[in-house]
C-alpha cells in the first residue's frame, strides 16, 4: 500500500465509524461500532463514555492494521455534540455522559436564557439562540445543583470528541465550533456569560482551531505516534464531507436527527439558526432537528420493522392515497423552534390507513421538519439553496431521497460516501498534516457525487398543502405536551 493516507473517525449518536482514505478520498477500510443508550427515566438519555474510547480504538486497530506508520499522515475525530462528559484530573468520566436529547436540564436553561439578553445573543452569535436544555451551561448549572458532589471533582467538562482526544493524546482541548453555545464571533469564549455559573470557566478546555494538532497518540494505542487533528463537532465535518464550502454551497445530513447547512458570508440575524463565526475560511449557516433517523427507528420498533421495511412500506403508499402528518419531535424540537416541550403526534389518522401510511407520514413529517428548517437557513445566509449535497444514514434509502426531493422542491445530490463525518474528519487531518493545501481542495479531491433526485412538479400542491398542515398542526399542539418532570 502506497501512501499518503488518512483516517477519520466520527463518534456518532448510535455508532462509532473508522475509515481510511487515500488522499483521493478512495475509501481504503471500515468499520462500525454500535453505541449503546440509555433512557432511565422520561426525558433522560444517556451513554457511557467508556464506549466511545473502547469502539474508537477497535475502529482505528481495524483501519489501520497492516498500514506502515509512516504511510498514514493524520487522523481527524469528529463527534456528535450538545453531549456532555463530566471528567475528573486523570480524564476518567464521572458520571454517565447526558445526550443532547436529553432535556433534563430544562429548568436551569430557563433560568440562564432569561438572564441574557437579545442585544448580547446579536453581539454573540449574530441570532438571538436560546440557552436551551443541551447548552453547556445549563449542563453545568443542574450538575452543580443536583449533583455537587461530581461537580467539585469534575476537571473539564468536553464532548465526546475532546473526550477521546484527551484518551488518545493525553492533551485537554476543545475547538471553538463545538463550543460555539460559549463561544463568540471572534472564535473564543464568551466571559460575560461563562460566569453566569459560577465554576464554568475553569472547567472548560483551551480551544484550538479544527486544523490545529491536538498531538499525537500515545504509545501502546492503535496508531501510536500518529497525529492527529483538533477537528470538530459531527455537523461541521459532516458538511466538509459533502463538499459545501463555497459560497451559496447547501448540505443535508440525515442521521439520529437531520442537519443542513448553507455557506455564505452574509449574516441576516433569524431566530433558530446557528450562524457560526467564520472558520477555517467558512461562514456555515446550520440547524439541527431533533428526530430523523430516530423517528424512523421509533416506528420500526413499535412495528417490528428494520429501517429498509420503513422505507419499502412508505413505497406501498402513494402521495395521493390519504395518509396522516406526523410531527417528529420525539424529544422536543432543536432548529428552528427550539421547543423542549414539543411533542410527536400523528394527525388524521382513519381506519384505511396501516403501516405503509404511517411508514409514508414518517418520512414527509421529518422532511417537513426539514424544511421549516431550511426557510430559516435561507433568511439567515440570503441564499436561496436550489440544491443540496446530501449524505448520512438516512440517505441511504432512494424512495426517502425522492421524498425530501419532493417535500422540499429543491434537488438532492446525493453524494458516493455517505458516512461524510468521517470524511471530514480526514478532510481536516489531510490539511492539519499539510497533505491538502486548503480544505476546499481536500473536498474537490475526496468528494463525488453519485446520484441526483428531482423534484417531482406534480406533487408540489400537494406538499404544499401537507407542509401548510404541518406547521399549522404544531401552532395548535404548542403546549400540548406540557412540562416533563425530570
Amino acid at each position: 500500500m502506497a501512501g499518503p493516507f488518512l483516517a477519520g473517525v466520527d463518534v456518532g449518536t448510535t455508532s462509532v465509524k473508522a475509515a481510511l482514505f487515500d488522499a483521493k478520498g478512495a475509501m481504503l477500510a471500515q468499520r462500525s461500532s454500535l453505541i449503546a443508550t440509555q433512557r432511565p427515566g422520561p426525558g433522560l438519555v444517556e451513554q457511557a463514555p467508556e464506549d466511545w474510547m473502547s469502539a474508537t480504538l477497535a475502529g482505528l486497530d481495524a483501519v489501520l492494521d497492516g498500514v506502515p506508520p509512516g504511510a498514514v499522515e493524520g487522523i481527524g475525530l469528529c463527534s456528535q455534540v450538545n453531549t456532555h462528559v463530566f471528567v475528573d484530573a486523570n480524564g476518567t468520566a464521572l458520571a454517565p455522559a447526558i445526550v443532547w436529547q436529553d432535556g433534563r436540564c430544562a429548568e436551569d436553561a430557563a433560568t440562564l436564557d432569561r438572564l441574557v439578553s437579545e442585544e448580547a445573543r446579536l453581539r454573540w452569535w449574530g441570532a438571538p439562540l436560546p440557552l436551551d436544555s443541551s447548552h453547556a451551561l445549563s449542563r453545568m448549572a443542574w450538575m452543580a445543583r443536583v449533583h455537587p458532589e461530581i461537580w467539585h471533582r469534575t476537571r473539564w467538562v468536553m464532548a465526546p470528541k475532546d473526550y477521546c482526544l484527551l484518551a488518545l493524546t493525553g492533551e485537554a482541548c476543545a475547538d471553538p465550533l463545538s463550543s460555539f453555545g460559549v463561544v463568540d464571533s471572534s472564535l473564543r469564549y464568551i466571559d460575560e456569560l461563562i460566569t453566569l455559573v459560577p465554576g464554568a470557566a475553569e472547567r472548560l478546555p483551551p480551544l484550538l482551531g479544527p486544523t490545529a494538532s491536538a498531538g499525537r497518540i500515545r504509545p501502546g494505542l492503535p496508531g501510536a505516534g500518529r497525529l492527529m487533528a483538533t477537528a470538530t463537532m459531527d455537523g461541521w465535518a459532516g458538511m466538509l464531507g459533502v463538499g459545501a464550502v463555497r459560497q451559496g454551497d447547501a448540505g443535508y445530513l440525515s442521521g439520529t436527527s437531520e442537519v443542513v447547512g448553507i455557506v455564505s458570508r452574509r449574516r441576516l440575524p433569524t431566530p433558530g439558526v446557528i450562524a457560526f463565526p467564520n472558520c477555517e475560511g467558512i461562514t456555515l449557516h446550520a440547524g439541527p432537528t431533533q428526530s430523523g433517523g430516530a423517528s424512523v427507528a421509533w416506528l420500526g420498533e413499535l412495528l417490528g420493522r428494520s429501517a429498509e421495511e420503513i422505507s419499502a412500506l412508505a413505497a406501498n403508499s402513494a402521495p395521493a392515497r390519504p395518509a396522516p402528518i406526523f410531527l417528529p419531535h420525539l424529544q422536543g424540537e432543536r432548529a428552528p423552534l427550539w421547543d423542549i416541550a414539543a411533542r410527536a403526534s400523528f394527525a388524521g389518522l382513519d381506519g384505511s390507513m396501516g403501516a405503509s401510511e404511517l411508514s409514508r407520514s414518517v418520512l414527509e413529517g421529518v422532511a417537513y421538519s426539514v424544511r421549516l428548517l431550511i426557510e430559516a437557513l435561507e433568511s439567515s445566509s440570503g441564499v436561496s439553496a436550489t440544491r443540496l449535497r446530501h449524505a448520512g444514514g438516512g440517505a441511504r434509502s432512494a424512495v426517502w431521497c425522492q421524498i425530501r426531493a419532493d417535500v422540499l422542491d429543491r434537488s438532492i445530490d446525493r453524494v458516493e460516501n455517505l458516512d461524510s463525518g468521517v470524511v471530514g474528519a480526514a478532510i481536516l487531518a489531510g490539511t492539519t498534516a499539510g497533505v491538502f493545501a486548503s480544505i476546499e481542495g481536500a473536498g474537490a479531491r475526496m468528494v463525488r457525487p453519485e446520484r441526483t433526485f428531482e423534484p417531482n412538479r406534480a406533487l408540489k400542491g400537494h406538499y404544499e398543502e401537507g407542509f401548510g398542515r404541518y406547521t399549522e398542526l404544531y401552532a395548535r399542539l404548542k403546549g400540548f405536551g406540557g412540562r416533563q418532570k425530570m
